[in-house]
C-alpha cells in the first residue's frame, strides 16, 4: 500500500513538538467523479485512482439528496473494478463517510501496519483517519447544510458556485460544526496534489479561483490530538468537496 506526505503545516507543528516528531499523515481522500457517464466513488490522491472495490468495507454511510437537501436513497456498489452510485430516483448531491482505521509506522522498516501503537514494537508514529466527501452533481438552489456524521466538512459560501475556471469562489470548512481555523486546503486535489496547501482564517473560509472546466475536487485536512494515546497519536481528518464545471457545447 502507497503512502505519501501529506502538508501537515501549522496545526501538525503544533502536536508534533507536543509529540518530539514530524508527523506523517496520509495524503489519500475519497471523491466521487464521473467514469463511463456513471458516478464513481474515488480512493486516492492526483492522478493514483486505487482499488475502491477493496476498501468498501469501510465504507459508513453514503447519503443522497435532492435540490432542496431533502434524502434520496442511493447506494455505492461494485462494477467491475470500480464502485459507482446506484439510485432510482434522481439525486443532486451524494456523500459518503470512510472510517480508514488505525495506522502504525514502523521504524525499522518504514511501513505501515494497520494496528494501532500499542501492538507494534518499533513505533515511530501512529495515526487514526477519518474521510469524508460530498458531490454535488447539479448547481445549486440553496445553501449546502451541514451533513449529518461529517465532522469535517467544506461548505460553498452562499447558494452558487461560479460555472467558469478562473472566477473568485470562497469556502468555509467547518469542523465539529464549527468554523475551522488552520484546515489546510488543496484547491486541486487531482491535477496539483502537491501544491502549497491554503489556510482556512480565523473564520473558516478560505478564497481562490476555480482551478478547472471540468471536475473539480477540494480537499481540506485538520489534524486532531488524539483521544487514545496508547493506541494512536493523532486524528487525521480529510474531506473533499467535487462539482463539475460545463464545458461549451460541442
Amino acid at each position: 500500500m502507497r503512502f505519501r506526505l501529506s502538508h501537515v503545516a501549522a496545526a501538525t507543528a503544533v502536536l508534533a513538538g507536543t509529540f518530539g516528531m514530524c508527523l506523517e499523515a496520509q495524503a489519500h481522500g475519497i471523491w466521487f467523479a464521473q467514469r463511463a457517464r456513471q458516478i464513481a466513488l474515488i480512493y486516492g490522491i492526483g492522478s493514483d485512482d486505487l482499488d475502491m472495490v477493496q476498501r468498501l468495507p469501510l465504507l459508513g454511510p453514503v447519503t443522497g439528496y435532492d435540490a432542496d437537501w431533502k434524502p434520496v436513497p442511493i447506494r455505492v456498489e461494485a462494477d467491475g473494478a470500480i464502485p459507482v452510485v446506484k439510485s432510482e430516483a434522481p439525486y443532486a448531491a451524494a456523500a459518503a463517510i470512510m472510517d480508514y482505521g488505525i495506522w502504525t509506522k514502523r521504524k525499522s522498516d518504514g511501513e505501515f501496519v494497520k494496528k494501532p501503537r500499542d501492538e507494534v514494537p518499533d513505533v515511530q508514529f501512529s495515526e487514526r483517519t477519518f474521510k469524508y466527501t460530498v458531490f454535488l452533481a447539479k448547481p445549486l438552489k440553496q445553501k449546502v447544510p451541514l451533513l449529518p456524521g461529517h465532522r469535517l466538512q467544506i461548505v460553498p459560501e452562499g447558494t452558487d458556485i461560479p460555472q467558469e475556471l478562473g472566477q473568485p469562489v470562497t469556502f468555509k470548512v467547518y469542523l465539529d460544526g464549527k468554523p475551522a481555523a488552520g484546515a489546510q486546503i488543496l484547491t486541486d486535489f487531482v491535477n496539483d496534489p502537491d501544491m502549497p496547501p491554503l489556510m482556512t482564517g480565523p473564520d473558516g473560509t478560505v478564497s481562490f479561483r476555480l482551478r478547472n472546466q471540468g471536475l473539480n475536487v477540494i480537499a481540506a485536512t485538520i489534524i486532531g490530538k488524539t483521544d487514545q494515546p496508547t493506541k494512536y497519536d493523532y486524528i487525521e481528518y480529510r474531506a473533499t468537496l467535487s462539482f463539475i464545471l460545463p464545458h461549451a457545447e460541442e
